[in-house]
């Protein structure tokens, strides 16, 4: 058996492969633009769980960018990779779930969870999806060292006749197309554009490859405010949209804000905070009892994700709008916290539609997953 290489220290796994877990995944630096010239891959940015699978024989690790496991939340993905992935290997890619609607990242996020009756109840109702990108070891073989480009036809042979829930990222060395996957792409819940050279080697935890992600600005009613976990000036605005029937949806915060600019909020937003409850769409949000659902989606309800968080909310007049600078939607909310580029009280809050955001998702989506 080939030279074994531990490429992080870490607890044993019952794996004996030439490239051994844990494995910090190859990371990229952000770029407002793809890269000029020759020798470049380019593949979609897919907006999911980064996961590195080691299989040997029945045996599957399935390692997350943390280096922790993340095998026991996705049991029917371990189970598909067993019978799918070559004997002895080591993959790159991404866990993803992925609907008619696009990819879904609160029904990913929901995975990680203690219980194992939730999880195998949810591993049959959002089953998950792995796209690999890279192949650091085949058999005995350490591909490591290997360019992109002999990895990139290695592991298509690898994952020749593969079926789903397995599926082969595409890829491109032509940069227009790359750029239409950038902007097509965008309406299933992607993140951008990856390009990775392709004499480059595989190297765990550096910043070797390059990463375009979508910024676009839209219009949002700001119809509150929290205050900064410090109790000094305003933390984040709660960001409204309105759908076809009228109905203002919160859709997300605008946060990071400098002290000096927390504290110069205090003053732009106190003329919109007489009477604002008067009439206010998210009134009712105010009692957080009434919201016990814990989804997490209202300015007044309990964070899904940390149950003793701080939601308290004030409301504000809806009356004013902001330019925010955002990535993409996931559903009906935007994915990331987004950032204010400005206040614009030339515009009417009835204007802050979902219209001026509509994407479609594009067939190539369709084509991977077979939706």
């Amino acid at each position: 058996m080939g030279l074994r290489t531990t490429v992080s220290t870490g607890t044993v796994r019952p794996v004996d492969l030439p490239v051994m877990p844990p494995v910090s995944p190859m990371l990229a630096k952000a770029s407002p633009s793809l890269p000029e010239g020759d020798g470049w891959w380019f593949e979609p940015k897919w907006d999911g769980f980064r996961c590195i699978v080691f299989r040997d024989l029945d045996e599957i690790v399935l390692g997350s960018r943390n280096e922790k496991p993340l095998t026991r939340y996705f049991p029917e993905l371990a189970e598909a990779l067993r019978r799918e992935l070559p004997e002895r290997c080591v993959v790159d890619g991404e866990i993803v779930i992925a609907t008619p609607d696009g990819l879904d990242f609160d029904a990913l996020q929901q995975r990680i969870h203690p219980a194992e009756s939730r999880v195998a109840r949810l591993a049959a109702e959002t089953p998950a999806s792995f796209v690999a990108f890279d192949l650091l070891a085949l058999g005995d073989q350490s591909l490591l060292d290997w360019p992109m480009r002999d990895r990139r036809r290695a592991l298509e042979l690898a994952l020749d006749g593969a079926r789903t829930p397995l599926h082969l990222t595409p890829g491109t060395t032509d940069r227009e197309v790359a750029a239409d996957w950038f902007v097509r792409f965008e309406g299933a819940g992607l993140d951008g554009v990856m390009a990775k050279a392709l004499d480059g080697t595989y190297t765990p935890d550096k910043r070797t490859q390059t990463k375009v992600k979508h910024k676009r600005t839209c219009d949002a009613v700001v119809a509150g405010y929290r205050r900064h976990k410090s109790g000094d000036g305003i933390g984040s605005l709660l960001l409204g949209l309105y759908d076809d029937d009228a109905t203002l949806h919160h859709v997300g915060v605008a946060t990071s804000f400098t002290a000096a600019r927390r504290a110069e909020l205090v003053d732009e937003l106190a003329p919109y905070e007489a009477d604002a409850l008067v009439g206010h769409p998210w009134r009712e949000w105010g009692n957080v009892e009434a919201h016990g659902d814990g989804s997490g989606r209202m300015p007044g309800a309990p964070s899904r994700w940390n149950a003793t968080k701080d939601m308290t909310w004030s409301p504000l007049r809806i009356e004013l709008v902001a330019e925010v600078a955002y990535e993409h939607l996931q559903g009906d909310r935007f994915r990331h916290a987004t950032r204010l580029v400005r206040f614009r009280p030339d515009r009417d809050p009835a204007s802050c539609t979902y219209d001026q955001l509509e994407q479609v998702v594009p067939y190539e989506l369709h084509r991977i997953f077979a939706l």
